[in-house]
C-alpha cells in the first residue's frame, strides 16, 4: 500500500526567521525586563548587584528593543507594501467566519458537537495570538519609548505618563508571556500532539 502525504508551506523562510528573531529579542526582553521589574526581591538584588552590572542589563535590554522595534518596522512594512501589491491574502484578518468557528468550538469542548471545526490557512486562536501580540507589543514599544526619554516626553505630556508608562510596560510584557507560554505554544505546538 503506497501512501501519499501532502505537505502544505506554512511558512516562508524570512518569515520563519522573522519568527525566530522575534522570539529570541522577547525572550531577551524578559530576562532582563523581569529582573529590574522586581528588582526588591533576593534573586533579582544578586543579578543587579553592582552598577556595572545593572548598566549591562540595561543596554543588553535596550539592543533587544531596538531588534524587536526594526522587526516590528519590518513586519508592518512588509505587510503594507504586500497588501498595496495584491499579493498578500486577507487569511489573518479576523472575519465573521472566526466567530462562527470560536462558537463552533466552544460547543465542541461543552460536548455539545462531535467533531472539531475545520479551519482555513490560520484557526480562529492563531489570529487572537497574532493580534493580542501585536498590539501588546505595540503598548510595549510605546511605553518603552516614554521611559526611555522621560524627560523629553514631559515636556509634551503631563507627569503622570512616567508611572503609567511604568506599571503598562511591566505588566504587558509579564501578560504578553503568560499569553506565549500558555495560549501560543499550546494552540499552535501542542494541540496537535493531543
Amino acid at each position: 500500500v503506497v501512501r501519499t502525504v501532502r505537505i502544505f508551506e506554512r511558512f516562508r523562510r524570512r518569515q520563519l526567521v522573522e519568527h525566530w528573531a522575534l522570539l529570541l529579542s522577547f525572550t531577551t526582553l524578559l530576562l532582563t525586563g523581569l529582573p529590574q521589574k522586581y528588582r526588591t526581591t533576593t534573586w533579582s538584588q544578586q543579578i543587579l548587584a553592582t552598577p556595572e552590572r545593572l548598566e549591562l542589563l540595561q543596554t543588553i535590554h535596550h539592543i533587544a528593543a531596538i531588534v524587536l522595534i526594526l522587526l516590528v518596522i519590518y513586519h508592518l512594512g512588509n505587510a503594507i507594501y504586500l497588501l498595496a501589491r495584491r499579493k498578500m491574502p486577507g487569511d489573518m484578518f479576523v472575519s465573521m467566519q472566526d466567530l462562527r468557528d470560536a462558537g463552533k468550538m466552544i460547543a465542541y469542548l461543552l460536548f455539545l458537537r462531535k467533531d472539531v471545526p475545520k479551519y482555513g490557512k490560520y484557526s480562529f486562536e492563531e489570529k487572537i495570538t497574532y493580534w493580542f501580540l501585536f498590539f501588546s507589543v505595540g503598548i510595549m514599544i510605546l511605553s518603552g519609548i516614554i521611559l526611555l526619554y522621560p524627560e523629553a516626553i514631559t515636556r509634551w505630556l503631563p507627569g503622570g505618563i512616567i508611572p503609567a508608562a511604568i506599571l503598562a510596560h511591566s505588566t504587558e510584557a509579564i501578560v504578553a508571556a503568560i499569553f506565549v507560554v500558555i495560549w501560543h505554544f499550546y494552540h499552535v505546538h501542542f494541540q496537535r500532539l493531543n
